[in-house]
């Protein structure tokens, strides 16, 4: 695999190897001890959404239990967004955005400490995701998917099609943010 390292420091686009063949492709989503070497560390949970067009997930993230998330699609194309959230950081509302599809296999690695979401760009993607800490319904906080403070250029075509809590979620200015 190639790891790189994004504007966000600790947010990574992993490139992985695949191995195609008349018979199809393998490839190695994760592998413990080579993930660990670039800091990712083990995860404890697996997830995976299902998504049509137009569809927008986010910006999702958690407090005391803090997830960090390795993401890949599996089929489709989404563009998948980090947003630095800590207040102390020097990268504090900047935000990175990649395009991941069922064509490049490629990874992306949010930190803790992170929100994160995606825009579905295919008729429908699926994705999974790899957490580093269980999930609690009790600890789901996001911001505002178009919080001008922040100013993330979505690829859109028309609005997104939002949860309600997506859509109502707190400009980042209002939000309840890591320490």
């Amino acid at each position: 695999m190639k790891v790189s390292a994004t504007p966000l420091e600790g947010v990574l686009l992993i490139e992985t190897r695949v191995f195609p063949d008349a018979r199809g492709w393998f490839t190695e989503t994760y592998q413990r001890d080579r993930y660990a070497q670039h800091g990712i560390p083990d995860l404890v949970q697996d997830n995976a959404s299902s998504s049509t067009r137009g569809v927008l997930r986010g910006m999702h993230y958690q407090l005391k239990q803090p997830q960090g998330k390795l993401v890949q699609v599996i089929s489709g194309e989404v563009f998948d967004v980090a947003v630095d959230i800590r207040p102390s950081s020097s990268t504090f509302k900047k935000w990175f955005g990649v395009r991941l599809s069922g064509e490049n296999y490629n990874q992306l690695w949010v930190p803790p400490g992170f929100a994160h979401g995606f825009l579905t760009l295919s008729d429908t993607a699926v994705m999974t995701y790899k957490c580093s800490a269980l999930y609690d319904p009790t600890e789901r906080y996001a911001i505002r998917w178009n919080d001008p403070a922040i100013g993330i250029e979505w690829p859109l075509e028309g609005a997104p099609i939002l949860s309600a809590g997506d859509a109502d979620a707190p400009l980042i200015a209002e939000a309840t943010l890591p320490a």
